[in-house]
């Protein structure tokens, strides 16, 4: 039996007493499993904390909790040095906890502290906050990014750390392509990311957020979005073809020697003649013109056209 880990918060003389809980004694000799109080002034928060948005509602009610039963499950440490402070202490699983403790000017919070650098201290975060499942997708999306960015790691090393497939960690760092703004939006919007997933598929911003209105305008699933998506693409696609094949210039017959015309003539008119028509071409050169005058006769021998098709 041991005793529910709780500090009466300065001047509130309404707490309650201790709680007797149900607890495995710790091991002697695992200093891991030894709590300790450490004041709240000694302690930051983790530079690598992948959790973004803290509910305020959430951090109220988890405050309430804290006043009435105490902290249940202590914080989780590691030790870094301070130039400015000296000895303090980094959180690397519990910072909610703390934040309530410090609305509720608790001066000091149960404690375990762990050896680890800041990479295990980065990934230890990230991972209690993944099997909590606190984190939203884009929060996750930075964690990862952050990850591979501070220390070097590719998506197979992160995937592997997450226990993740390296398709997993692909697809969640293809949602940093949504800027801020875009990213509240869909949070706030209430979409999934599988949705999100589906609106990357459109690489126009402007035409992204119209089709994300749509979406949620008519509460689609995410089947019916994808089907909604792939529409638009293909409707964008027969738009910008129909766009280039009025913008290409239409193609003019180029005579580069005017004899060549002139030569076309003469056979046309020779060919006319060999039928058996009366025709007659005449050519003029003028200052700035060729003027080029046909005469055709309104009667022609009818037998020597005939003549002419028997021959042909």
């Amino acid at each position: 039996m041991t005793e529910a880990l709780k500090t009466p918060v300065d001047g509130d003389k309404t707490a309650p007493q201790r709680i007797r809980l149900h607890r495995r004694p710790p091991d002697p000799g695992d200093d891991s499993s030894r709590i300790v109080w450490i004041a709240t002034e000694k302690i930051r928060p983790n530079r690598a904390q992948p959790r973004i948005n803290f509910e305020s509602n959430a951090a109220l009610r988890l405050a309430d909790s804290i006043r009435r039963y105490g902290i249940l499950q202590p914080l989780t440490v590691r030790v870094i040095e301070n130039a400015q402070d000296g000895r303090c202490f980094e959180i690397i699983a519990g910072e909610r906890r703390f934040r309530a403790a410090v609305m509720l000017q608790m001066t000091s919070v149960p404690c375990v502290i762990l050896e680890a650098d800041e990479r295990k201290s980065a990934e230890l975060a990230l991972v209690e906050n993944l099997l909590r499942q606190d984190l939203n997708f884009f929060e996750m999306a930075k964690a990862i990014r952050r990850l591979i960015d501070s220390f070097d790691l590719t998506q197979e090393e992160v995937a592997k750390r997450l226990s993740l497939t390296q398709s997993a960690v692909a697809n969640k760092l293809r949602l940093l392509r949504f800027d801020e703004d875009e990213q509240q939006f869909i949070l706030s919007s209430g979409l999934t990311e599988r949705h999100a997933r589906a609106l990357l598929k459109i690489t126009d911003p402007i035409l992204r957020k119209k089709a994300a209105e749509h979406v949620i305008k008519w509460r689609m699933n995410v089947s019916n979005t994808e089907q909604y998506i792939d529409r638009v693409l293909s409707e964008e696609k027969q738009k910008a073809e129909l766009e280039r094949s009025l913008s290409k210039p239409k193609m003019k017959p180029v005579i580069k020697d005017i004899r060549l015309f002139f030569n076309s003539v003469d056979h046309a008119v020779d060919t006319i003649k060999s039928a058996g028509i009366d025709i007659s071409s005449t050519r003029t050169e003028l200052e700035n013109e060729y003027v080029i005058e046909i005469k055709v006769a309104k009667s022609y021998d009818r037998q020597d056209t005939q003549s002419y098709h028997a021959k042909k």
